[in-house]
């Protein structure tokens, strides 16, 4: 039995729970968690924006070490140090064959899969079939990615979320280039994270935005060149700053419809906007033939950083040893289980970045 986070249904306050887990089967691993990060998909998990089943054990990003394998498990054992991915392809389907596996048909659409009981013996359901917001976590082995040695434990478990998610819209969907101008508008963990990725890419101006005055020195701890409070005429602002046309790279992690059309004006033209943001079903934005036309801009989407988290954690992690990829900025506040409710206020009141949950971190 283990203590977690745990929701009833949609709206309802975050309470610590007893749970009791199954034993790993064949091809499955059982993970101590050391530290999970709280994210605005967790937060989406009851607020109506996405229809887990319940009661659902919250967490998808996290760090943790093996303490239990089960038959058939190959590549990982007890005692080792591993990233969560909450988005493991099957490596089998059309896409995973073609080379996206952020596109994998196994995962595309699971929010939530069946994993455990409650100690009354009512069947919980696992936020994205990970549950990390708990002592322990029981998934397939496939779900987790050795970390190497010299990445804080953590930190670490950024990389298996925003981290992942901000620097991979950067680098895979948006492929900046050196001496680029790139725009993020929305300072969540994500939005952070792809500062943080504009600086590795070595672009040049890096220009973000958000309503929040505060995330100003979070933006230019983590990299940013300009720091701007979003307003509805600030593509004008933004073209002040590069040169009059706009910036080449603009990247949306807030998932509006208003912030949308915000990154999308002040991109040049020829230039590429990325959304990164999941926004809800009903809110609509809107383009006119013309400007699509006129403005030659390349308009995409960027899910989970079109990262392959085999390839990319393993990446990032050496980005964090060799120097170049500082994650302690990300985090700031240091939490545990029962503090899962004051995180969510303070990401619906826009203030902070991570909140970081620490249960056993060695």
């Amino acid at each position: 039995m283990v203590k977690a986070v745990v929701v009833s249904g949609p709206h309802a306050q975050p309470e610590v729970r007893d749970v009791t887990l199954p034993a790993p089967g064949p091809g499955d691993v059982r993970v101590r968690i050391a530290a999970a990060g709280v994210c605005h998909s967790d937060l989406s998990m009851f607020n109506g924006t996405l229809a887990p089943g319940y009661p659902l054990v919250l967490g998808h990003e996290a760090s943790g070490v093996i303490t239990e394998v089960g038959d058939q498990v190959a590549g990982v054992g007890p005692g080792d140090r591993v990233v969560l991915n909450w988005a493991a392809p099957c490596r089998e389907c059309w896409f995973c064959e073609h080379h996206e596996p952020w596109l994998c048909t196994a995962v595309e659409g699971v929010v939530s899969v069946p994993g455990g009981q409650l100690d009354d013996g009512t069947g919980v359901h696992t936020c994205m079939g990970v549950g990390a917001f708990a002592e322990e976590a029981v998934l397939p082995a496939r779900s987790v990615v050795p970390l190497p040695d010299g990445v804080p434990l953590d930190l670490a478990a950024l990389l298996g979320c925003a981290v992942l998610t901000g620097v991979g819209a950067v680098r895979n969907t948006g492929k900046v280039r050196p001496g680029e101008s790139v725009l993020v508008v929305g300072l969540g963990g994500i939005g952070l994270s792809a500062v943080l990725g504009a600086k590795l890419a070595g672009a040049g101006e890096i220009i973000a935005v958000d309503l929040s005055e505060e995330k100003g020195k979070l933006a230019l701890a983590v990299g940013a060149t300009h720091f701007l409070t979003s307003h509805p005429k600030l593509a004008k602002d933004v073209r002040a700053l590069t040169g009059g046309r706009g910036v080449d790279h603009a990247f949306e992690c807030v998932g509006a419809a208003a912030t949308i059309r915000l990154a999308w004006t002040s991109t040049r033209r020829g230039g590429s906007c990325t959304i990164v943001g999941v926004g809800k079903r009903d809110d609509e934005v809107t383009f006119n033939p013309l400007e699509l036309f006129h403005f030659s801009r390349n308009l995409t989407s960027s899910i989970y950083g079109a990262s392959d988290a085999d390839r990319d954690v393993p990446e990032l992690a050496r980005d964090v040893i060799e120097g170049r990829l500082d994650l302690a900025p990300l985090v700031t506040h240091r939490i545990g289980l029962e503090g899962v409710p004051g995180a969510f206020a303070r990401m619906t009141a826009g203030e902070g970045a991570r909140s970081l949950i620490e249960l056993d971190v060695r």
